[in-house]
């Protein structure tokens, strides 16, 4: 295909005098594989429509949310139909308990959801609550892992703190870093030595339960069940963040596949259909800890939007009417793994694939990637090549070594065909 970046270009260059960078997320510059990024005018289905007249094959959903594909209309009714009522109150509305209501019936483990308008919105919320729970101060979080850029999370972080070169961000305090401490993904042994040095002191565990943001990674047999049984015996608080694995890998989510409880869980992504919308949750004896039922304080003018609460509706009741799309799902990922690896091997490349539900990620190393030290092994001008080679086909991949590609529902076997086709064209001339 005739692929330009005419107008994109244009529009970038414009955008730098105005928006930092350019962008609005650092993710989006492009830093990582160079170049200009692409400025999309529409979305429909599993397509991406650009401002230069491209149409692309999309492996990033907006990052999660676009589960079903972009506009599924049944989530573009529900937002047109309440837009014509009023985008915001600051008030009560029976939505707010409908939506909490079917969380909690499809979500293991929770009695009570709290809305918000992020995922990292939910997730600083989420530690707050954990350290007024347990009266501690300190948490353990894993390099490479992303909850957002509130400042506790912001100590060696995962996806776009990496990609732009900053994992460890000035502006974040010492006395903020001191109370975040730091283990490697998939070594429990580790965790299990950083608990016994700050006996006391530790108020939870936050994890990303399969990682998403450093390329796909998934918990090797035991992890998260060791961390479980070691925050039950030291009396800390277990967090998953299921920012982009609820309601993306099951209808319970990350709990619901791997079998392990959380005491906390955050959300996004799905829970809004696309609108800006983020939850945690919990049991009510936490949540009883929550403003203003209790001392921890949290509040926020838009959260429980009417927007975005009919966006989340829509998408949660049809996932929830219809699981059998979360195995639809992992079969077309499945698909996409064979074909890409069965081509990569052909050619001679050196490769690992990670996949876990429709979350999958491909790294150009010889070694198997379990971390975030092994994750950045991978040859990252050969992700270069591939990432631009991909875009000039048709095919928009993750612009970031460090991030997963999220398969939408909308992706047909015939897209899925030519994605890797396009793998084994662009490899080809390595």
């Amino acid at each position: 295909m005739s692929f330009t970046y005419k107008r994109s270009s244009a529009l970038f260059n414009e955008a730098q005098k105005y928006i930092p960078g350019g962008v609005n997320s650092p993710v989006r510059a492009f830093n990582a594989v160079g170049g200009d990024p692409v400025y999309v005018k529409s979305a429909k289905g599993a397509y991406l429509h650009t401002e230069d007249g491209n149409r692309l094959i999309d492996y990033i959903a907006s990052w999660g949310p676009m589960i079903l594909g972009h506009a599924f209309e049944p989530v573009v009714e529900a937002v047109i139909e309440a837009t014509k009522k009023g985008t915001s109150y600051g008030m009560p509305t029976e939505l707010e308990t409908e939506i909490a209501k079917l969380v909690v019936s499809m979500a293991p483990n929770v009695d009570q959801v709290r809305m918000v308008n992020s995922g990292t919105e939910a997730c600083m919320s989420a530690v707050r609550l954990a350290r007024g729970f347990t009266g501690r101060d300190k948490i353990i979080k894993f390099a490479g892992c992303y909850h957002g850029h509130s400042d506790s999370f912001l100590i060696q972080a995962g996806s776009g703190a990496v990609t732009f070169g900053s994992p460890n961000s000035p502006g974040v305090t010492a006395g903020t870093a001191k109370d975040t401490l730091l283990a490697q993904y998939n070594n429990l042994e580790q965790v299990a030595d950083i608990f016994e040095k700050n006996e006391g002191q530790i108020a939870c565990v936050i994890i990303e339960p399969i990682a998403g943001n450093m390329g796909c990674i998934i918990p090797q047999e035991g992890f998260l069940e060791g961390i479980r049984d070691l925050c039950d015996v030291h009396g800390a608080l277990f967090v998953f963040d299921e920012v982009m694995t609820g309601f993306r890998l099951a209808r319970g989510g990350a709990q619901e596949t791997t079998g392990v409880k959380a005491d906390i869980v955050t959300y996004g992504k799905v829970i809004g259909g696309g609108l800006p919308v983020g939850a945690f949750a919990a049991r009510r004896q936490i949540m009883d800890h929550l403003a203003p039922t209790g001392p921890v304080y949290q509040a926020g003018t838009l959260s429980g939007n009417p927007l975005a609460m009919s966006a989340g509706m829509a998408m949660l009741t049809h996932l929830n009417n219809n699981p059998e799309i979360f195995n639809s799902l992992a079969g077309k990922s499945e698909h996409l793994h064979k074909g890409i690896a069965e081509t990569l091997s052909r050619q001679g490349i050196d490769h690992q694939i990670n996949r876990y539900g429709s979350m999958i990620s491909v790294h150009f190393t010889d070694q198997p990637v379990l971390d975030f030290e092994t994750a950045a092994t991978g040859n990252n001008d050969w992700f270069k090549k591939y990432f631009h080679g991909m875009l000039e086909r048709g095919i928009y991949l993750p612009p970031s070594a460090f991030e997963s590609y999220f398969l939408n529902d909308a992706l047909s076997y015939e897209d899925l065909d030519r994605t890797i086709e396009a793998v084994d064209a662009v490899v080809g001339k390595w």
